[in-house]
């Protein structure tokens, strides 16, 4: 169904503790105390990228808004990269706590914000449909977002097309009222599977026709009919249509200490002329840390007692034989890199020195919930709504005994900066980084994008 536009820029503004449509004045009803609060603190990233250069307002490369922002992941990777971020928007309360608690503010339409590339996070906590975002139009180069899984969730109730949190109308709404110069969207690769194979090429040919509206009460693929017939004619202005390119990634090929599998989905509008992009080639390699392993580089790395090494076989198929890559990020290296986090000191007792790396009683193992390994990427981190997971929070240790991973830990799993504060209790903490985008890989993708858009606005020298 299309959603009318609206003449105001936020229909119903919201934040923390006031309901939507509780509004004075035009502005939010509360804001909170930004001096109090603990703040980001730039380019303190994992291992696994290299970090940026120091951020400037004369180093932006951009602008961006976030939708479905979730913990902040893709939200902090597209920070990293160096996009100021006019807009965050989010419905989960826990998830919108942990940005205030971070580096969100409320969004005040009265006030100036987001003036620089470290200003504040302007946040809308509340329904996206509520949400108008002309406001921006013209000044905007990214949408980014990372749309909610569940209706194509492996781990879901698989409804798909018909589930109410199917939430890509609504980006491709923003996309409308914004004109942005890109767009980068993450979903899970259940929206792969061959019965959504339909809607996804749907998906795709919205965002490169996104201003062919469906209309009231038009199945989605009487609309799929009408896009592909105005995809097929060329006298269109091409600042209404967009170069999509779509890939299926895994985040252990990127540098991310975990085997967790993605789909990216990036356009640059056409006018552009930027069809040519490409997405980074994979860095890391399953064969390069078995031949780390077999040679004994990665257990001195680490001073792993002799006992407790193994010597792995490397494959010699010709596929991957790990030549010229980076070895996968192992566990160990996620909670050994400095910091070390060491063992927490006793359970739901705070490290004094790691923030929210604590123990939890109960780690239990059995057929299909197996503990994580320390010398293999970890298993992908899961939200967690879906039933008991598949052991991806144990950790087996050295001598084979195993506890539940801490908070901390995961988080390190996900790339995460360790001063990255979560918002609610430990089941709440995980849930929120099982749906995040792992910051690393974002980044990733975001860096790509940035220089993209940067050589774009550079001129080229003359012949």
């Amino acid at each position: 169904m299309r959603r009318q536009a609206t003449s105001s820029h936020l229909q119903a503004p919201a934040c923390a503790g006031v309901e939507l449509g509780q509004a004075v004045n035009g502005s939010c009803a509360c804001r909170s105390d930004v001096r109090s609060r603990p703040r980001y603190s730039p380019r303190v990233m994992s291992d696994a990228v290299s970090p940026s250069p120091p951020a400037a307002s004369s180093r932006e490369v951009g602008t961006s808004i976030e939708l479905f922002t979730g913990g902040g992941g893709l939200a902090m990777a597209m920070h990293e990269a160096r996009f100021r971020h006019l807009l965050a928007v989010e419905l989960d309360k826990r998830a919108c706590a942990t940005l205030r608690a971070n580096i969100a503010e409320p969004y005040d339409p009265s006030a100036e914000q987001a003036a620089e590339l470290d200003s504040p996070w302007p946040l809308i906590e509340g329904d996206i449909h509520a949400v108008s975002f002309t406001r921006w139009i013209g000044q905007v180069d990214v949408i980014a977002g990372g749309v909610p899984c569940q209706p194509w969730s492996l781990g879901g109730v698989h409804k798909g097309i018909g589930d109410p949190r199917n939430l890509w109308p609504e980006l491709f709404r923003a996309v409308r009222e914004t004109r942005p110069r890109s767009v980068i969207a993450e979903n899970v690769k259940g929206l792969l599977r061959p019965s959504f194979a339909p809607y996804y090429e749907y998906i795709l040919n919205e965002l490169r026709a996104p201003f062919e509206e469906r209309v009231d009460g038009e199945d989605w693929r009487d609309h799929d009919k009408r896009l592909r017939k105005a995809l097929a004619k060329n006298t269109v202005d091409p600042a209404e249509r967009y170069d999509v390119k779509h890939l299926v990634v895994n985040a252990a090929d990127y540098g991310v200490p975990q085997v967790r599998w993605r789909v990216f989905v990036v356009g640059f509008r056409r006018d552009l002329g930027l069809e040519g992009w490409e997405f980074p080639k994979p860095t890391h390699s399953e064969a390069a840390l078995l031949r780390a392993q077999a040679d004994g580089s990665y257990w001195e790395r680490h001073k792993v007692a002799k006992r407790w090494r193994y010597t792995p076989k490397v494959p010699l198929d010709g596929r991957d034989d790990g030549e010229g890559m980076t070895p996968w990020g192992t566990l160990r290296d996620a909670l050994t890199r400095r910091p070390s986090l060491g063992e927490p000191v006793g359970n739901k007792v705070e490290h004094p020195k790691h923030l929210h790396h604590y123990g939890w009683p109960g780690a239990r193992e059995y057929p299909g919930h197996t503990a994580n390994e320390l010398d293999r990427p970890a298993k992908t981190v899961k939200a967690g709504v879906h039933g008991v997971p598949g052991g991806e929070t144990v950790l087996r240790r050295d001598d084979g005994s195993i506890r539940y991973m801490t908070v901390r830990e995961v988080a390190r799993v996900m790339t995460f900066p360790d001063h990255w504060r979560l918002a609610g209790p430990r089941g709440e903490q995980m849930r929120q980084l099982g749906n995040a985008v792992p910051v690393a890989l974002g980044q990733v993708i975001a860096n790509s994008v940035a220089e993209t858009l940067r050589l774009h606005r550079t001129p080229q020298p003359a012949p």
